[in-house]
């Protein structure tokens, strides 16, 4: 059999520095993530959400005149409608952050 062939995959010195700062990365925009916040809104404003960009909940904030016509089935839905655009949100900021970072991965 020849030589230098059926040897393994080998890493480079500038590959592993290529990773090593790659990791670095990642890490910094991890750290972005969660100081970064979205907010959403429900109800014409009466329910607002806040969410970090690692999806988080931070808070909750329901309007008290909202309180004064709203039935609880309704409060749930506004709720469950301002949590979920808040997590879309967030998640779109991350891909935003995140997104370059995985397409310089060299495999």
């Amino acid at each position: 059999m020849a030589k230098g062939f059926n040897k393994g995959p080998q890493m480079g010195g500038g590959m592993m520095q290529q990773l090593q700062r790659l990791q670095k990365q990642m890490e910094e925009a991890q750290a972005k993530l969660a100081e970064e916040t979205v907010t959403a809104t429900a109800g014409g404003g009466a329910i607002k959400v806040v969410m970090t960009g690692d999806q988080v909940c931070k808070s909750v904030e329901i309007s008290p005149d909202f309180m004064k016509d709203a039935d609880a089935e309704m409060l749930q839905d506004m709720v469950l409608s301002a949590v979920n655009m808040a997590l879309d949100q967030s998640r779109e900021l991350q891909q935003k952050l995140m997104g370059p970072l995985a397409g310089g991965l060299p495999f």
